[in-house]
C-alpha cells in the first residue's frame, strides 16, 4: 500500500518536465512566423512621402498582393535590389534613400507577405521564395543592360542569397546574415530539436552555388546575429567574396557608420 501511495505522486513530478517541454516546443513550432516575421502593417491607403521620386509597385503572388517602391534616378548605373529584414515595413526600411541618389543607382525594395501594405501572411518558405522571384522577375527585365545588385539584410540576406544562386547577378551583397536558421534557433533556443525549424534558410548549403561576386557586411558589435556567421559563409563560399567588418556596429545600427556606407560604394560596379 505504501508503494502503491506514492507511485502516483511520483509519476506526476518525473512527468511535469517532459510535459513542460512538449508544451513549449509545440507552441514554438506552431508560433514561428510570429517569432520570424514580426512585420508591422500599414493601412492600405497609406501614403509614401519621400524627396525623391518613386513609384509604388503592387505585384500579385499566388492568394495575396506584394507591395513595392521603385526609386528611380535620370540615368542610373543599374538597379539595386533590396530585401530588408524581418522587422519593420518600408517606412522603417526607406529612411536612407538618399544614399541610393548619391552613387545614382535605381532601388527596388519590397515588403513580405504582412508587411506595410502586402496581404495575405506567410506560411512556409517555399512561398517566401517565390515572392521574392516573382518581384525580381517584374523588375529585373528592365535593367538587361545594366548591372543589377541584389541586396539582402539579416533575413533578406538568406532570401539574397537564394534569389542570387538561381539568377546569378552582378553582385550579391549579404549584409548580417545567418548561416542558417537552425543555428540561429541553437543560439537562442539552445535546447529546441532542429526538426523545429520550418524555415531552415540554409544559406550555408547554398553559398557554394553562388556564381556571383558576393560581398558579406557585419558589425564585430553585433549580438542578434554574431560575426562568425559572416566568418563561417566565407569559408563556404567559392565564388570571388569578401567580407567587411565594421567596427562598433551592431545589429540593427550598422547602416549609420559612414565605414559601411564607403565600403558598399566602393564594391558596387561602374
Amino acid at each position: 500500500m505504501f508503494r502503491r501511495k506514492w507511485f502516483k505522486p511520483l509519476v506526476a513530478v518525473a512527468a511535469t518536465p517532459v510535459l513542460l517541454a512538449c508544451a513549449f516546443f509545440s507552441n514554438l513550432y506552431i508560433t514561428q512566423e510570429s517569432i520570424i516575421f514580426p512585420g508591422t502593417g500599414l493601412q492600405p491607403d497609406h501614403q509614401f512621402v519621400f524627396d525623391l521620386p518613386f513609384d509604388e509597385v503592387t505585384i500579385p503572388v499566388d492568394g495575396a498582393e506584394i507591395n513595392a517602391l521603385h526609386f528611380q534616378q535620370a540615368n542610373p548605373r543599374g538597379l539595386i535590389f533590396f530585401l530588408h529584414g524581418n522587422a519593420g515595413n518600408l517606412d522603417s526600411w526607406t529612411s536612407n534613400v538618399d544614399y541610393y541618389r548619391r552613387v545614382n543607382y535605381d532601388l527596388f525594395i519590397l515588403d513580405y507577405r504582412g508587411y506595410g501594405k502586402s496581404t495575405g501572411s506567410i506560411d512556409s518558405e517555399q512561398q517566401l521564395h517565390e515572392d521574392v522571384r516573382a518581384a525580381w522577375n517584374s523588375i529585373a527585365p528592365s535593367y538587361a543592360q545594366k548591372p543589377v545588385v541584389i541586396y539582402g539584410r539579416s533575413l533578406g540576406a538568406a532570401l539574397a542569397a537564394r534569389l542570387a544562386a538561381d539568377v546569378n547577378p552582378e553582385l550579391l551583397i549579404l549584409v548580417t546574415p545567418f548561416r542558417s536558421m537552425n543555428a540561429m534557433a541553437q543560439l537562442h533556443y539552445p535546447f529546441a530539436p532542429e526538426w523545429l525549424v520550418r524555415y531552415p534558410l540554409r544559406t550555408d548549403e547554398l553559398i557554394a552555388d553562388i556564381q556571383s561576386r558576393t560581398v558579406l557586411v557585419h558589425g564585430d558589435q553585433d549580438r542578434v546575429i554574431p560575426l562568425d556567421h559572416s566568418y563561417e559563409l566565407l569559408d563556404l563560399a567559392t565564388a570571388p567574396t569578401t567580407l567587411l567588418v565594421i567596427e562598433g556596429a551592431d545589429h540593427n545600427n550598422i547602416h549609420q557608420f559612414s565605414s559601411y556606407l564607403d565600403g558598399l560604394t566602393a564594391e558596387l560596379p561602374n
